[in-house]
């Protein structure tokens, strides 16, 4: 980390500003090559923020602030500074180019953070908070994400780490003492903290799927035969001409993904090509893609022409419900707008999900809104200020293991050393999420979400 780097920090494209981060041991020396005010940026204060212009080989770049933060108080825990210049294509890549011909090197993807981790201004769960937090897209998954960024989750971490180390400690201590026959702990109070942990553990280790809604959204397919109005509800939902809509069988070859968002929820919606045997080639293939969707659903809508019969879709409601067993399924009885209003309460198809739409005339729509968002509400209500990923959820259930064959030794009444030794691996699988331990490849797979200038 020797070397001073910079990189755009803001989106890329026209706009109001634009920022330039530059982080290094020579940060402020080489903005002080192309930076002009009032003051030298050297003889500024840590925190403090200074109007000038970038000026290079006697050329105005353009009028800007460069704010001061030197080390360890600043994002990476190096110097660092930032600089404001007007948005565009232009004038950010004439700076950037003018600070590495000052002696800057471009960043790499999400290099910024990485010298902050090791620098130990954050441990990994807060590092990958920083990148929840850019790709979330849910308001509750961001907010939750900036309260890990607090250290919440790291600190639980600790908490249960210092507990394990405590009960193996103890248990050690009882080897130096074997003669004298002192007993330091009670195996079965151990044994109850073991439990607690491999609860806490387990809990969150489910959290996952939760968490992966808030942090990418509620997956809902919309699947069903041919001509049931499946692109019709599509396009309601999203109150614009999205998918085509025809009457023609198979219109729908690929699927269509949007968002819609429903109070501060993000639910992914995806049109699906209609089931049915076909010879068609492409219609086939189209059908394939619906079987993928389908397996990453947390929700399947399946859609009925109730005109036909109530009952038509229930052969493929129960084939998707024994295929897809861990996915919730609803199905829709569409088209209520075209059936005798005396008759519609005793048409049903005597499935437990079902609702009564029209997603021509918008007959239902609210109380389909309302049931996307109950269900959506109800996946992620198990988490609440930790967004468990799949690297977390691999390393709790690691520890859970271990802790379990440390429970099995004791009620076999192993020597305190066997038991010391799981209790311990334990707590060092615990260390690795937040970081006290880790390797290239780790940091390697964390940082491969970043963009450049994170």
């Amino acid at each position: 980390m020797n070397k001073t780097i910079t990189a755009l920090a803001t989106p890329p494209g026209i706009g109001g500003i634009a920022v330039i981060r530059l982080s290094g041991p020579e940060a402020i020396l080489i903005a002080d090559k192309c930076f002009f005010g009032r003051n030298a940026l050297g003889d500024a204060a840590t925190h403090t923020i200074h109007y000038g212009s970038i000026i290079f080989r006697g050329k105005i770049i353009d009028n800007v602030t460069a704010s001061v933060f030197k080390n360890p108080h600043s994002y990476t825990g190096e110097d660092v500074v930032e600089i404001s210049c007007h948005g565009g294509m232009v004038v950010a890549g004439e700076i950037i180019d003018t600070l590495i011909e000052c002696g800057a090197v471009p960043a790499d993807p999400g290099e910024f953070t990485r010298r902050a981790f090791l620098n130990g201004r954050m441990d990994l769960t807060q590092v990958e908070a920083v990148a929840d937090i850019i790709h979330s897209l849910s308001v509750p998954g961001c907010l939750t994400a900036a309260r890990q960024l607090t250290g919440e989750f790291t600190a639980r971490m600790k908490i249960l780490g210092e507990k394990l180390v405590k009960i193996a400690s103890l248990l050690e201590l009882e080897l130096d003492f074997s003669e004298e026959d002192l007993e330091f702990t009670d195996r079965n109070e151990i044994s109850n903290q073991i439990a607690d942990t491999i609860s806490f553990c387990t809990e969150l280790a489910d959290s996952y799927k939760a968490a992966e809604i808030l942090r990418s959204g509620f997956f809902v397919a919309i699947a069903g035969y041919p001509n049931s109005g499946k692109s019709t509800l599509f396009n309601t939902l999203l109150n614009r001409q999205r998918a085509i809509v025809s009457e023609i069988p198979g219109t729908t070859r690929d699927y269509l993904e949007e968002i819609i968002y429903i109070n501060g929820i993000a639910i992914k919606l995806t049109d699906t090509a209609g089931l049915r045997e076909s010879d068609n080639i492409v219609e086939i293939e189209g059908i394939k893609l619906v079987e993928s969707v389908l397996k990453l659903s947390n929700l399947i809508l399946i859609i009925n022409d109730i005109t036909i019969s109530p009952e038509q879709s229930n052969k493929l409601y129960k084939k998707i419900a024994l295929n897809y067993p861990d996915s919730k399924i609803y199905l829709l009885q569409n088209k209520i707008d075209k059936v005798d209003e005396n008759n519609i309460g005793r048409l049903s198809s005597g499935i437990e999900h079902e609702l009564k739409i029209s997603a021509k005339k918008q007959i239902g729509i609210n109380n389909l809104r309302n049931m996307l968002e109950n269900e959506a509400l109800q996946n992620i209500e198990r988490t609440r200020d930790i967004l468990i990923n799949q690297r977390h959820a691999i390393l709790l259930k690691q520890a859970v293991s271990e802790l379990q064959s440390a429970l099995y030794a004791i009620s076999s009444n192993m020597q305190n050393e066997l038991i010391a030794i799981d209790i311990r691996k334990a707590g060092k699988t615990l260390g690795e999420i937040t970081g006290d331990t880790w390797n290239d490849d780790v940091l390697n797979n964390i940082f491969s979400r970043f963009c450049i200038g994170k």
